[in-house]
């Protein structure tokens, strides 16, 4: 006869954290996804697969007209196209890899 004995637990773990200023909210509501980054709870957005194809739409197009986009910047450039656009693509490649991940959005 043996014993075996396990303690199994069930914790949270972070698996993606980021931050940008809000000054690219204009931008981001130009190309459809202002909501799915600031706002996801008014959505319903519970989990990172439910933003996987609002933000790929939104990314393909911001890439697809970058002058247009380059236009709503603020004027102090605190926060730019540039910056943004890595940005959507890192939160998007962390959601991709983790869709079972829980979207919170602290304003």
């Amino acid at each position: 006869m043996s014993l075996h004995i396990s303690l199994t637990a069930v914790r949270t773990t972070e698996v993606f954290n980021c931050n940008i200023t809000h000054n690219l909210g204009k931008m981001a509501d130009a190309v459809g996804i202002y909501q799915y980054l600031w706002r996801p709870e008014e959505l319903g957005i519970t989990h990172a697969r439910d933003l996987i194809e609002p933000l790929t739409k939104g990314l393909e197009l911001l890439k697809s007209d970058p002058e247009r986009f380059r236009k709503l910047e603020p004027a102090n450039k605190w926060g730019t196209y540039d910056v943004f656009v890595p940005w959507i693509k890192e939160y998007l490649d962390a959601c991709i890899a983790n869709p079972d991940a829980e979207v919170l959005a602290d304003r």
